[in-house]
């Protein structure tokens, strides 16, 4: 059993505390917050607390607080010589103050504390600046039904900026697909099978290899006409941009 104190209350806080909590292999000992309030609806199944100096005795001390926060944070903490861990994927891992052992327990997923989520889904990217610690980060991984992988800080910022650009960029390009629907009295929802076959695709195939569409083929007479067609300058810079992009990728002119 590994007993684990939370701190922090916002989207991946409140994920990770539904998933140790129906783990029979982990003990959450305490979950503390600096708004009581925030986690006060969880009273009956975890010990709650606004009051650092109160943090009980525990395997790992997760931080799953803003990027800014972590710091200061971890300088807070009434100990020392204890494993603790931020959950971001882009802080370093010299951001947890140097009298702890310090470690990151990188969920590396879209957290919205409204929709459900299957851990089973959810990579988990694991560092400790000491190799003894390494072994307990997986175990947690695991007890939650996680996949943990070894990386190091340039890895995991790496994966952190790729995770940008396939899930917050992406989602911004179904918005403004979702506009241009909107405006044209077309429905997005015919739009979905197509979504889900793109994501799809890229499991037996390299976005490389994915690639198609009238910027791939060098249509020009679409692209004319589908920048015609935008009347929003944003989409249109988009359009330009992404266009360039995917024609010089593939040697197109």
């Amino acid at each position: 059993m590994i007993s684990v104190v939370l701190l922090g209350a916002g989207n991946v806080a409140t994920h990770l505390f539904k998933a140790f909590h129906a783990s029979e292999e982990v003990e959450i000992k305490q979950w503390y917050n600096r708004s009581l309030k925030t986690i006060d609806k969880y009273k009956n199944k975890v010990e709650v607390t606004d009051d650092l100096s109160s943090l009980v005795l525990a395997d790992i001390y997760i931080l799953a607080v803003s990027d800014d926060a972590i710091e200061d944070l971890s300088m807070q903490l009434p100990f020392e010589d204890r494993l603790v861990v931020h959950t971001s994927g882009s802080t370093s891992l010299y951001a947890v103050d140097m009298k702890q052992k310090r470690g990151v327990f990188y969920p590396l997923q879209t957290f919205s504390k409204a929709a459900d989520l299957d851990f089973t889904d959810v990579p988990i990217c694991i560092e400790a600046l000491k190799k003894v610690d390494l072994p307990i980060l997986k175990k947690l991984a695991e007890a939650i039904g996680s996949k943990s992988h070894k990386v190091n800080s340039d890895q995991r910022q790496a994966l952190h900026l790729a995770a940008v650009f396939v899930n917050n960029f992406t989602n911004q390009l179904y918005r403004m697909a979702h506009e241009i629907t909107e405006q044209n009295g077309a429905e997005f929802d015919i739009l979905k099978p197509l979504i889900k076959e793109t994501a799809n695709k890229i499991e037996s195939l390299s976005p490389y290899l994915a690639q198609t569409g009238p910027a791939m083929r060098d249509d020009k007479k679409t692209i004319k006409r589908h920048l015609k067609q935008l009347e929003n300058e944003q989409h249109k810079a988009v359009y330009e941009l992404l266009t360039k992009s995917i024609k010089k990728t593939h040697g197109r002119r």
